[in-house]
């Protein structure tokens, strides 16, 4: 069995090796040049060494001195050969480095372009932590082996030249020398074989780490306002202790082999010299001859080394590579038809006979209603009940497992790629900023005039707020927005949906956080907006009679089904079940209303109160 694992991981490693020339062939050719360059100077010493040897020192200590000539040959041979040398080395490193980094940037840029392709409900399987490890940690790893392959490339070209030069120098002292290499490869079999599990295990616990620390930076605030430091450090200082010691397990197998690579070649050499002396005292070979195969055996370590350091990193290497093919061949891509949506008029919706769930829980049941264009619609419903998922199909985030969302008629799958962001817009219930400026917040790069953003803003409430801010829209939020209020982020998201202009605008509970005045005023706006211009087709997560009462129509979701549909004033009269949920936020709100009018006359912060989800819950 270990035989097999050691086989696969050496042919998937090569392969992996082969991907890498494939993708950078022009760049591989001038390092592995630059490395033959300096593996030809480096048997070129050993020649120059042995030639200086053999024609200046021995003459200059059998006759007392040497010429002026012999020496200042012998000084430029050697400089020559040093500089080519140095050429090389540099070559090879410089041009190794930049395969290695082109082909990490290619592959985290092709890691993050699928992430980007794949759909929501892939992304709900996988932890953030997790394609975070992915995109840095495993492709770092995939082509670690890349920055000392050209070097072991031309070190087997070093190799073979060094071969055949002793061989040409003399076969017997090369025989004896030789029989290192058979000792070197048995150990490099046993060194993959003791390593790769240990390598693959510290791979895996590096990912686990992010997912971790992840975890605990996204969930700070939960962390820190319950109290959980303690229990989150410990959490995370559980993997890290496991990575730690999986690492020295690493270090352990490496501290261990490394050495024995060192010093099978310098058995070798003395080997060698003690072969090549008692040949030199019986005339078989010449002094220079043996300095020249004594020095050609002790760089016989260094390609050993390289070898073994592209050998080494395989493990780790095929183990990111599953990983990062993981990711690219992962399917559940949303396809795409080619249909148009009209851009001039606001958008007809039809969700027919929509089912949908998470694993084997279904969250929505046959749901279906239709919006008519430029109406606006409110979706109703106790928490659970499926509204956010609800809110995310509209707009294709994710396909329901059976029925169809129609816009204009045309099924939302047919439309073509890009048609759907143009057309709809969701904000979400939980607002995301970027660490940017005010600006690049609302058009996320799009190039449009400041006066657009001004618009966008006024229509969303939030123009006196970023006009009031140090530097208006060049002031940066912090990240996630940490500079702002909850309102002040919900009507930010909610000015980068209006910039755009979308003819279906889907709000999941969108103002939240907003005071129920500017709130008011919000939604006013888009009334007047879509009176005006032809406007949008809104459908909105409500909570609020005030923003249910400027719906043209509710629609009454519980338990992942519509179960009435009417006015506001008609539900209220006729279904219970929604007039108990209404009749709760309004008692919620007059509460939080009274407790902040009581903090106020004391001159203490009142209690945050639950709203009216948190209340029927």
């Amino acid at each position: 069995m270990a035989q097999r694992v050691k086989t696969r991981t050496l042919r998937a490693g090569l392969g992996i090796l082969w991907t890498a020339v494939k993708a950078e062939p022009r760049v591989f050719a001038l390092s592995v040049t630059a490395s033959g360059l300096y593996a030809v100077m480096t048997v070129g010493t050993a020649w120059v060494l042995g030639r200086a040897t053999q024609d200046v020192v021995l003459p200059a200590f059998r006759d007392g001195h040497t010429g002026a000539g012999a020496l200042t040959a012998t000084a430029l041979a050697i400089t020559g050969v040093a500089l080519l040398k140095a050429l090389g080395v540099g070559g090879r490193r410089f041009y190794a480095g930049v395969m290695q980094y082109r082909l990490q940037a290619s592959y985290r840029r092709a890691v993050t372009r699928q992430y980007l392709k794949l759909p929501l409900a892939w992304h709900h399987r996988h932890p953030t932590g997790q394609l975070l490890s992915n995109a840095n940690a495993d492709v770092e790893a995939v082509w670690a082996p890349i920055a000392p392959l050209p070097m072991a490339v031309g070190v087997i070209f070093m190799l073979v030249i060094a071969a055949v030069s002793i061989l040409l120098t003399d076969a017997m002292v090369a025989i004896v020398g030789f029989l290192v290499f058979p000792a070197v490869a048995l150990l490099n079999v046993v060194y993959q074989r003791k390593l790769s599990p240990i390598a693959t295990r510290a791979q895996q616990l590096r990912a686990e780490v992010s997912e971790v620390a992840h975890e605990s930076f996204e969930g700070g605030l939960v962390v820190k306002t319950l109290g959980r430091e303690a229990s989150e450090t410990e959490r995370f200082a559980v993997r890290s202790r496991e990575l730690r010691d999986a690492n020295i397990a690493v270090g352990r197998v490496r501290g261990l082999f490394d050495p024995l690579l060192e010093v099978l070649p310098s058995l070798g050499v003395l080997a060698v010299l003690l072969v090549g002396s008692v040949r030199l005292e019986h005339g078989a070979m010449t002094a220079g001859d043996l300095v020249h195969v004594a020095y050609l055996f002790t760089l016989l370590a260094w390609p050993i080394r390289a070898l073994g350091w592209v050998l080494a990193e395989m493990p780790r290497s095929v183990v990111g590579w599953e990983r990062v093919r993981g990711v690219l061949d992962a399917s559940g891509s949303l396809p795409y038809g080619v249909e148009s949506l009209d851009d001039k008029v606001p958008t007809a919706l039809e969700v027919r006979d929509i089912r949908f769930g998470y694993g084997e829980t279904t969250v929505l049941h046959d749901v279906s209603f239709s919006v008519e264009p430029g109406r606006t619609v409110a979706l109703v419903g106790p928490t659970g009940s499926g509204k956010s998922t609800l809110t995310g199909l509209l707009v294709r985030l994710v396909d329901p497992a059976a029925g169809t969302v129609l816009l204009d008629g045309i099924d939302a799958r047919d439309v073509r790629q890009g048609g759907l962001a143009v057309a709809a817009a969701l904000v979400p219930q939980q607002t995301f900023l970027f660490d940017d400026t005010v600006r690049d917040n609302v058009t996320l790069g799009a190039e449009l005039p400041d006066d657009e953003v001004w618009e966008a803003l006024r229509r969303a409430q939030a123009e006196g707020f970023v006009a009031a801010l140090p530097d208006g829209l060049d002031t940066r939020v912090g990240e996630r927005g940490a500079t702002l209020s909850g309102g002040q982020r919900q009507r930010l998201a909610l000015a980068r949906a209006l910039i755009r202009w979308p003819r279906l605008l889907v709000l999941d509970d969108a103002t939240s956080s907003v005071d129920p005045q500017v709130e008011a005023r919000i939604l006013h706006g888009l009334r007047d907006a879509q009176s005006r211009d032809g406007g949008a087709t809104v459908v909105v997560v409500a909570y609020r009679k005030a923003t249910i009462a400027l719906a043209d129509e509710v629609v009454y979701v519980e338990h992942g089904r519509v179960l009435d549909r009417g006015p506001h004033h008609e539900l209220v009269e006729r279904s219970e079940g929604y007039r108990n949920l209404v009749n709760a936020y309004e008692r919620a709100e007059a509460e939080r209303a009274e407790a902040e009018r009581a903090a106020a006359d004391t001159g203490f912060d009142s209690p945050a109160i639950d709203s009216t989800e948190g209340a029927v819950a």
